[in-house]
């Protein structure tokens, strides 16, 4: 098999986290204040159940989920819809990239470089993207040590300044808002995806699924601890915090006297964040090779990449309508993917019985 059940938990639980550690806690608090907690659990709840379907999916079929349709729909009907889930993982790589070019530029950077300095991002990714599931795991491997460790320590520089009189009193956002955040914000939950194309990659034991799914829990839990402890700093002001991760060690009381040691976490966590981002370009690029039929995985992934560069190159300075689009009415298109799609696995698993 390409790919390890306990590879796949070390990437629902370290990408999880990473990928919503920038800027959702802004975007959260500012649309929620003190209730951002509640978007985050919905969405993470919601996330988890399917999580939790598609595992206990694979302990009944060890079919991929392209096998899947092709029973259903043929090989044709197969390929135009990982077509529609390529164009979905570089829709979701998309707005990532632009968010790590400004924190790359305004965290450490003490002044205002130019775009080339983010382009070498692109080189990495043509590279990683070009490689199979085993890669995937492989990094997974990697990853995991190096987020815990970072993770751990930053909590630990920040927690003796927050107050968590800051997140009190809740339950004061409308309902409108809260459900206007929890679907806005579904552009940061691509996991379920990541786990419908893992289908039938790897070896299925029992007790699997809840090893799985207690690892994108362990993923929710960073994500809701950091939310607090970011809420628990700022209080009001925090919806001005832009890259959140950057701001929860600023008043620890050894920076003023040593320098920013927490530099040192930021940049070993940047990486893990640079590889959770390039995971969808792989898969984007699986799809497209699923797709066309074409083995050529290098021509893939600089074609796919050569595509996000001239966007990021173009749309520069388009940070604002670009999130706006994605925040307004591409959270459709997300609950599709991540929510309708990989249910809808086991209808096909079904049929597929008959």
């Amino acid at each position: 098999m390409k790919i390890s059940v306990r590879q796949i938990c070390f990437i629902l639980l370290a990408y999880t986290a990473v990928t919503k550690i920038l800027m959702y806690p802004t975007i959260l608090s500012g649309d929620c204040n003190r209730d951002l907690l509640l978007p985050a659990l919905i969405d993470f709840t919601v996330g988890g159940i399917v999580i939790w379907s598609l595992s206990y999916l694979c302990s009944k079929t060890d079919k991929t989920f392209f096998a899947l349709l092709e029973g259903i729909i043929g090989n044709v009907g197969a390929r135009i819809v990982y077509g529609f889930i390529a164009a979905f993982f570089l829709l979701t790589a998309l707005l990532p990239i632009f968010e790590q070019k400004m924190y790359i530029h305004n965290i450490f950077y003490d002044t205002v470089p130019s775009l080339g300095v983010f382009l070498p991002f692109f080189a990495f990714a043509v590279y990683a993207a070009s490689k199979k599931f085993i890669n995937i795991g492989r990094c997974a491997d990697i990853c995991l040590p190096l987020f815990l460790v970072c993770m751990i320590l930053m909590f630990a520089l920040g927690f003796g300044e927050a107050k968590m009189d800051n997140l009190l009193p809740m339950f004061k956002a409308p309902a409108g808002v809260l459900f206007k955040c929890t679907a806005g914000t579904l552009y940061n939950f691509a996991e379920p995806c990541w786990l419908l194309m893992m289908m039938g990659h790897f070896k299925y034991k029992k007790g699997d699924a809840a090893k799985i799914t207690l690892s994108y829990a362990g993923g929710a839990a960073f994500v809701l601890l950091f939310l607090t402890l970011f809420m628990g700093i700022y209080g009001p002001i925090a919806p001005s915090r832009t890259f959140a991760i950057a701001r929860t060690s600023l008043f620890f009381p050894a920076i003023e006297t040593i320098g920013r040691i927490d530099l040192v976490l930021l940049f070993v966590l940047e990486v893990v964040m640079l590889f959770a981002l390039v995971l969808n370009i792989q898969l984007g690029v699986y799809a497209i090779y699923k797709c066309t039929g074409y083995q050529n995985y290098k021509i893939i992934s600089l074609a796919v990449n050569i595509a996000l560069l001239t966007i990021t190159v173009f749309a520069d300075s388009q940070y604002s309508g670009i999130y706006n689009f994605y925040y307004d009415w591409l959270w459709i298109a997300f609950a599709v993917f991540t929510v309708a799609l990989p249910l809808s696995a086991w209808a096909f698993k079904r049929r597929n019985s008959r």
